[in-house]
């Protein structure tokens, strides 16, 4: 790979220039813009992180998580990129190109995250499930529809990502101009695409991360392939990916704990006693002994500026410490690891084998074992899993008979009256001259679309509406 194709700065529409010659911004300047601007991007605000439906302001949201993202990931361009453009063996990267890839990183922050579902990751969990509950026993037009599928197609249901739902946001279902969604440059296409692999193609047990999830939905097949020819990847990963993912795990591993403590699902004590605990199995291990001496010290701060709240003071700014000691992790990591990473051979995230790698686990099961099993989470997750299954029932009956107005029960054609019109015009689009097989494909997708691109709130409300709860 070489950073002329991967920093491709086309799309997939091309449009015309001329009437924009004023404009001194790169393309990928202009993708931040178009990014920020877009109504899939606001409605992150109202999707959950770690807590749904949390009524605490401060707890992150999908949104604040994503720019948080944002944040660490131009960081971590502009540390690569230093490095890069002065290392004379590295002919083709220069000041221009740090300035592409921060651009590019920051902007894939923004949209990492742009296509999942309400109620976070529980959210894909749900959807995953209901799929492969249900999936057996609906039938169209007398058939099973796990007898008219092609194995890929049922495949994408019962593996669905918010990471593959995201291509198919910026690239299709944000209809503003036309059905090319965003219309992002393919670099920065290519960067979100974590996993280039098809359903077909996951290997969870293989020890290459770029198989442990899908990337692509069979309905984006071409738009995958062309953006993958035009950044020369051919099959691996884009090397800002493995940057992206770094400023992703740093975000969220920091951030649960901090949330949590806020929660009062975890508190000061502790999180000491549990990073003593792992200081202690791993004696020699730096990051550990640093770790407990700087959150201790924080804390001896924070009886002197506000023993109220001292807890809360030496985790926050405990954090922002340990964030910056993985971000340098995951720059030295990328440059070590250079070569193997634009020859494609390079398997594992960066923080494999770096100082952090053992800290981040552990903040990691922290982080679950105080926030992810708690009650309040538990109470909150079952009232999700109701609100997905009512929803999944009623819209994937609903787009079954989208094309055959005769066969649609009075209550289909209600709820398909309901579907956002511009998801049924993409689905028109896209349909169009297809087999039956996969125009049925489709549908189904346009209702795992269509749910997917709620917010929490809009889905507890249309659950509550459609219950005839008031």
């Amino acid at each position: 790979m070489d950073w002329k194709h991967l920093l491709n700065g086309e799309r997939i529409r091309t449009y015309s220039k001329s009437t924009v010659s004023a404009d001194l911004r790169s393309e990928f300047e202009k993708d931040y813009h178009r990014i920020i601007g877009s109504a899939a991007f606001r409605r992150l605000q109202d999707k959950t992180q770690v807590f749904p439906l949390d009524k605490n302001d401060f707890i992150r949201t999908r949104l604040t998580h994503s720019l948080e993202v944002s944040s660490f990931c131009r960081s971590l361009g502009k540390n690569v990129g230093t490095v890069l453009a002065n290392d004379p063996k590295i002919k083709d990267f220069g000041m221009q190109e740090k300035e592409d890839i921060c651009n590019i990183l920051q902007c894939a922050g923004l949209i990492h995250d742009i296509g999942n579902p309400p109620f976070g990751h529980f959210g894909e969990d749900a959807i995953r499930e209901w799929c492969e509950k249900n999936f057996e026993n609906i039938k169209y037009k007398g058939k099973k529809i796990t007898d008219i599928l092609t194995e890929q197609q049922l495949s994408d249901f019962y593996n669905f990502e918010g990471n593959t739902q995201a291509l198919r946001v910026v690239t299709k279902l944000h209809f503003l101009v036309d059905e090319h969604g965003m219309n992002l440059t393919k670099a920065l296409l290519g960067t979100i695409v974590k996993y280039p692999v098809s359903s077909l193609e996951i290997k969870k047990q293989k020890d290459d991360i770029k198989c442990k999830k899908m990337g692509y939905f069979y309905a984006d097949k071409e738009i995958f392939e062309e953006i993958q020819e035009s950044l020369g990847t051919n099959g691996c990963r884009h090397p800002l990916t493995y940057l992206l993912e770094a400023a992703d795990d740093i975000a969220y591993k920091t951030a649960d704990i901090e949330d949590a403590v806020k929660k009062g699902c975890l508190r000061y004590s502790d999180l000491l006693e549990e990073l003593r605990k792992y200081a202690d199995e791993n004696g020699s291990n730096e990051a550990y002994n640093n770790a407990v001496a700087k959150l201790e010290h924080k804390y001896e701060t924070g009886l002197r500026v506000d023993s109220h709240q001292a807890d809360v003071y030496a985790v926050q700014n405990w954090v922002v410490g340990i964030q910056g000691q993985m971000l340098y992790a995951a720059s030295d990591s990328f440059i070590e690891h250079y070569d193997e990473i634009m020859d494609g051979s390079y398997r594992f995230e960066l923080f494999k084998g770096s100082k952090v790698e053992g800290l981040m686990d552990v903040l990691g099961k922290i982080a679950y074992k105080y926030a992810f099993t708690s009650k309040p989470i538990y109470k909150l997750e079952i009232a999700a899993d109701t609100i997905f299954n009512f929803l999944l029932d009623k819209y994937t009956n609903a787009v079954l008979y989208i094309d055959d107005e005769d066969l649609q029960s009075t209550l289909d054609k209600r709820v398909l009256g309901l579907i956002s019109d511009d998801y049924k015009r993409i689905y028109k689009i896209y349909s169009k001259g297809k087999e039956e097989d996969e125009k049925l494909y489709l549908r189904l997708l346009l209702a795992t679309d269509y749910i997917s691109g709620m917010t929490d709130t809009f889905a507890k409300n249309i659950y509550q509406e459609f219950r005839g709860i008031v």
